[in-house]
């Protein structure tokens, strides 16, 4: 029997905003429910779209809100006691290395390790050339980043001389508190899976719906971990849901399917919609609140 299946939500920010009464309300009663962690994601910026008539309309642009991940999870840390946090994901070769394993630390210590970082390479070029990053070889570097902070979390003093690093004896301060963070990866590309079977500690899957083709790609990750001399079963499997479609018996039989495929954390956007994931017809802070109790009520004797 798989252990319980680890339970999430997602802040709701395109619906009811960001200001720190209405994130606060929202994560406490998310932790009052009983549920294990909270995800936020990850834009620097967003493109204006009025300047680009063949914007894809399902991307982000500078119209949706977004809160830094660190200050976010910064604040929550002070306001909450045992939930989680979990970022879903930091488009990590948009940021400076060094900087982004200080930023998971202090995290890290300040919310009592509670975080885990969720890091993947991005599509958006436009965002990449305003921070002044390289679009086309992010995939690659992400690789060396990765490398680079699991050093300065885990020792007081890294020397590294790679492709796009060079660390010359020096350390962050603090360090986490396990001297390391759990990594986790959003994305879908083989290299992809390649590099959570390398490094990761879990993999945010959101490109399948319950069915074969799910359980194909968690077969192939797993295949690649088996291969690069790791168990399989270390490595946690993150899905996305909503209550957007179907009834509490619906939402039953797909946390079922899941627990049998091995997934390990269920995560509730009731505002995503892109892709299979539809968004739920209320928009209020109450709507979501209420939303997130009643597929927790439907599925909690599953998990």
């Amino acid at each position: 029997m798989n252990e319980r299946i680890k339970l999430g939500t997602a802040l709701p920010f395109t619906d009811v905003g960001g200001a720190p009464e209405t994130v606060a309300a929202f994560v406490l009663a998310a932790e009052a429910l009983g549920y294990d962690h909270l995800t936020g994601t990850d834009h620097v910026l967003g493109v204006n779209a009025a300047s680009r008539p063949d914007w894809d309309m399902n991307r982000n642009t500078s119209a949706d809100y977004f809160h830094d991940p660190f200050v976010l999870f910064g604040y929550l840390s002070g306001v909450t006691k045992r939930i989680g946090f979990s970022l879903q994901v930091l488009i990590l070769a948009q940021r400076q290395t060094a900087l982004v394993a200080k930023q998971a630390a202090c995290v890290d210590v300040l919310s009592g390790g509670r975080f885990r970082l969720g890091v993947g390479i991005g599509w958006n070029k436009e965002e990449f050339i305003a921070l002044g990053e390289n679009f086309h070889d992010r995939g690659k570097r992400s690789e060396e980043q990765v490398e680079v902070m699991q050093r300065l979390w885990a020792e007081q003093h890294v020397s590294f001389k790679g492709q796009w690093h060079d660390i010359p004896d020096v350390g962050i301060n603090p360090l986490p508190l396990n001297k390391t963070i759990p990594l986790w990866y959003g994305g879908h590309h083989d290299a992809t899976l390649r590099r959570i079977a390398k490094y990761g500690d879990g993999w945010i899957m959101l490109a399948h719906p319950p069915g074969d083709a799910a359980i194909a790609a968690f077969d192939k990750m797993r295949a690649y971990a088996a291969a690069a001399g790791r168990d399989p079963k270390s490595i946690g499997i993150e899905i996305w849901t909503s209550i957007a479609e179907g009834g509490p018996d619906d939402w039953r039989e797909e946390a079922k399917f899941w627990k049998a495929a091995g997934v390990t954390h269920i995560t509730v956007n009731n505002s995503r919609a892109r892709g299979h994931h539809k968004r739920m017809a209320g928009r209020t802070l109450s709507d979501h609140i209420s939303g997130i109790e009643r597929y927790r009520d439907a599925v909690a004797d599953v998990l």
